[in-house]
């Protein structure tokens, strides 16, 4: 059986109203037609976006916005976009904004980039009218306690639709998180303070659920697994990596049967992301499983499903957000400073997220395994050179977890070649210097290595969650 790949499975479910004030409509009959163009054209764009959307039409008054209301109610959104066609009055979206029980993004897109003067009566400027509102809404909802969000454009405004876009896709990774199921399996890698998460506090900052695993939920598996399995694992694995001369073929045929247990315990426990960590002890069957996993993890990673080791459960989630967002996000922390080149040397032993290596990674077989027992086969690789964003979720003395986040760019240079994930970061100041304000964030030791610049969407994220976002620059 095939673990599920959650991006597919979970689509962001948005809510679309659009509106305008009734008492236009006798007034000026062309009003009316060209406003309901503009609404059908939104959604026309709007369903281009990976979310399902849910069309409850057009409302005219305060009546019609409170059945909209429960029909929204109803749907269950991750988020509601309220289209401001023309003026409208703010007790025909505040009970929407109420009763959703979902975020509310306001758009204002008016038909071109600007009006004809020369030509423009009363009932054309009125289509051009979305944002005489806005200040009205954002009054309303900061009175009765709803955030406010809003972007404003033209309906062809592709700036406006990247803005809108973002929100989306934010809404989408709160679903995600809210509905998400993470698995935590084994111990605290003993000492690590930092590492050590409140399960309730999970749910309490982010939603979802936390399912408690045993070493033994995967022993049980792996037992189970087939020699043509192992066969087809192995097959996929040799086209996946490069395989170093160091590897034993007898550690990769282990790896790969412990990669068939982990896809059967993801899909049996239905996981969107996996944290864990088992010390073992004289190479019995748990140190084994333990010391078997990084290609399985590494390999789920690309897929979808977040795999961090050392019982790193906040990691896994930042990881699971940066790969919501379609950039990648692999288990990180610090290695080195080069001061010489002006870089940080930063990445992990263990598990990486494939899709987002500068080349075809490396497995590399490691007699030892540097802090934890065992021995066995490595990913080895650097992520793709270019602009990349950290991402690490921490978490406050009262219990309250934060983003924290940096933009740098990964750059080309030598590394090492130890088993381990290394890429080389230069965030355009002082290594030292960007070392303690990042260690300052409390951002924890592992954090998501992630491509791209990240930082508008986190910050619609955190306003979609009320997560704290600290941002450390250069």
């Amino acid at each position: 059986m095939n673990a599920r790949t959650p991006a597919v499975a979970r689509k962001p479910k948005i809510g679309l109203v659009a509106g305008g004030l009734g008492a236009y409509w006798p007034q000026f009959p062309d009003l009316l037609p060209q406003l309901r163009r503009s609404a059908e054209r939104v959604t026309e764009r709007m369903r281009e976006f990976d979310a399902e959307v849910v069309d409850v039409g057009f409302i005219s008054d305060a009546q019609e916005g409170a059945a909209a209301a429960e029909k929204l109610r109803a749907a269950d959104c991750d988020l509601i976009v309220g289209f401001l066609t023309t003026y409208m009055t703010a007790t025909m979206l505040v009970p929407i904004a109420q009763r959703s029980g979902a975020p509310v993004l306001l758009i204002n897109l008016q038909p071109t980039e600007a009006m004809d003067h020369a030509s423009f009566d009363t009932g054309a400027w009125l289509a051009y009218c979305g944002a005489c509102p806005l200040p009205e809404m954002a009054n309303a909802f900061e009175r009765v306690g709803v955030p406010f969000r809003s972007v404003s454009g033209y309906l062809e405004d592709q700036r406006a639709w990247d803005r809108i876009g973002r929100w989306i896709r934010a809404a989408g990774v709160r679903s995600v998180l809210r509905h998400g199921r993470h698995g935590l399996m084994g111990h605290l890698y003993p000492g690590m303070y930092d590492v050590s998460t409140d399960l309730t506090m999970v749910t309490g900052n982010l939603g979802g659920h936390v399912e408690v695993l045993e070493f033994d939920d995967l022993r049980v598996r792996v037992q189970q697994v087939k020699d043509d399995e192992v066969e087809a694992k192995l097959a996929e694995t040799r086209e996946v990596f490069e395989l170093a001369d160091s590897v034993v073929e007898e550690d990769l045929a282990w790896a790969a049967r412990v990669a068939v247990g982990l896809d059967r315990l993801v899909a049996d426990f239905d996981l969107d992301s996996l944290a864990y960590y088992h010390r073992g002890l004289d190479g019995e069957i748990h140190e084994k499983l333990g010391a078997g996993m990084i290609l399985g993890s590494s390999l789920l990673t690309a897929r979808g499903v977040p795999a961090a080791g050392e019982y790193e459960l906040r990691t896994s989630l930042a990881m699971l957000i940066c790969d919501r967002f379609g950039a990648g996000g692999s288990f990180t922390e610090l290695q080195a400073l080069n001061f010489r080149d002006a870089v940080v040397e930063m990445g992990h032993d263990g598990p990486g997220h494939l899709a987002i290596s500068e080349r075809k990674p490396l497995l590399r077989g490691l007699g030892v395994y540097h802090g934890k027992r065992g021995w066995g086969v490595s990913v080895e690789f650097d992520v793709r050179h270019g602009p990349v964003t950290l991402v690490g979720l921490g978490q406050t003395r009262d219990g309250r977890y934060r983003i924290v986040a940096s933009e740098g760019e990964v750059v080309g240079g030598p590394l090492l070649r130890i088993g381990n994930t290394t890429s080389r970061v230069d965030f355009g100041c002082d290594p030292g210097e960007w070392t303690d304000a990042w260690s300052a964030s409390g951002v924890a030791h592992h954090w998501a290595l992630a491509t791209g610049r990240l930082l508008p969407e986190l910050r619609a994220l955190a306003d979609l969650t009320g997560l704290e976002l600290v941002e450390v620059a250069a």
